[in-house]
């Protein structure tokens, strides 16, 4: 696996992204000749420690890097802090990683409330805030935060691939939400409003919101369902979903459903709700569920599920997000490839805002489907803008349709 893999990232590189050549070695924080020092935060702990197997699995695909030679010769050293998704901790532990640690860059720090109160930070003292974990339509804007880039499709993008579907499919959907009540949440209702246009106000009966403090939402289930709604889109983090399908469902409340990508987990929400209370319910996902039967048939899956096998023994094979935290890591390490011999902070973001068509092995998996492109430009960073509707059939999420495009933000 490793030299077949290694000739295929070589590959991916050469033809996703510009080739950096510098005749000098220029170096920032946290880079030698034999090392790269990169910084992660993370919630190990917390309401939304379900997420915390991402940096476990970005953690095993750097060791499997640091096997194969490394980036141009030098080792990752990836340093991943708990910070229990509670902005003050992440402050905290981005301090200490950028002044304490001398990291070069922050990669894929976890959570929209734990980057918003880090973004001014990170920008100031020009330190890439690179693909975090968040598809806040806010961690676009290269004119105001020029160092702060997602990977995942915006909420915005996908509350608006759900209207869309909606009003070709439900025209007489009266519709309920319930979303987390933070700029995630609050992109999703917004998405969702431009995927109706003009019938939103109409079609969009009730809403309610939770904080993450929560014990339960069963009072905001009781309020939404006295509304006479007959869709229900939840915007939450897979602890609050499964609370939310297991209540719809336990209440006897039968509301076509839809439900936000970063909580579309089978391990961390499906199975904790109870599989059999989440049939049908819909998703737009930018991976593959990896635990469906055409998905396992594809040399994708098979080098994917021997990586797992190999360097995250201890990870679930049917988890998405070790799907999600391979392929960021994937198009992470693409970007450090390219930078050369010219490690600095600066050219780090020229090159992850110069990625052209870049394809990865389980990125929609091209051989059952096109396949999605990841493509930045310094205009506009967005780099994944296309998603797939799935339902879920008890088991696994069945994907249905076409890939759907969508704007940047």
């Amino acid at each position: 696996m490793s030299k077949r893999w290694a000739t295929s990232l070589a590959l991916i590189c050469a033809s996703g992204i510009g080739v950096a050549v510098a005749a000098d070695r220029q170096y920032g924080p946290g880079v030698t000749d034999s090392e790269i020092k990169i910084g992660n935060t993370m919630p190990y702990s917390g309401p939304a420690s379900s997420y915390g197997t991402l940096g476990k699995a970005a953690a095993a695909y750097f060791a499997m890097v640091n096997d194969e030679g490394g980036i141009n010769g030098r080792r990752i050293n990836f340093i991943s802090r708990d910070d229990g998704y509670s902005p003050p901790k992440t402050v905290e532990m981005a301090r200490q990683l950028i002044e304490q640690e001398q990291v070069l860059l922050l990669f894929y720090p976890l959570g929209t409330p734990p980057n918003t109160a880090i973004r001014d930070y990170m920008n100031e003292n020009k330190v890439p805030q690179l693909f975090i974990g968040s598809g806040s339509a806010k961690f676009n804007d290269p004119k105001h935060y020029p160092w702060t880039m997602r990977f995942q499709p915006s909420y915005v993008i996908e509350g608006g691939v759900y209207g869309r579907y909606i009003l070709e499919n439900l025209p007489d959907a009266k519709i309920a939400v319930l979303y987390q009540n933070d700029d995630s949440g609050k992109d999703a209702l917004a998405g969702l409003r431009r995927g109706l246009g003009d019938k939103a106000d109409k079609m969009i009966v009730a809403t309610q919101s939770y904080e993450t403090t929560d014990a339960t939402v069963d009072s905001q289930i009781a309020s939404l369902r006295a509304s006479g709604a007959n869709v229900l889109m939840t915007a939450a983090i897979p602890k609050f979903a499964a609370l939310t399908i297991r209540k719809v469902y336990d209440i006897g409340w039968k509301p076509t459903q839809f439900l936000g990508n970063v909580a579309a987990s089978i391990t961390a929400t499906m199975q904790p709700a109870g599989p059999e209370k989440g049939v049908g319910i819909i998703t737009a996902s930018w991976i593959p569920d990896q635990t469906d039967p055409q998905v396992q048939d594809t040399a994708a899956y098979k080098e994917w599920l021997a990586w797992m096998k190999k360097y995250y023994p201890s990870g679930n094979i049917t988890d998405a997000l070790n799907v999600a935290g391979y392929v960021v890591s994937q198009a992470f390490v693409a970007v450090l490839k390219t930078c050369g011999d010219n490690l600095t902070r600066e050219n780090v973001m020229k090159q992850a805002a110069g990625i052209h068509n870049l394809r990865l092995p389980m990125l929609q998996v091209p051989t059952l489907d096109p396949g999605i492109a990841i493509s930045t430009n310094p205009d506009g960073y967005a780099p994944i803008k296309q998603m797939k509707l799935a339902r879920f059939d008890g088991t696994k999420w069945v994907p249905f349709g076409e890939l759907i495009s969508a704007p940047s933000n």
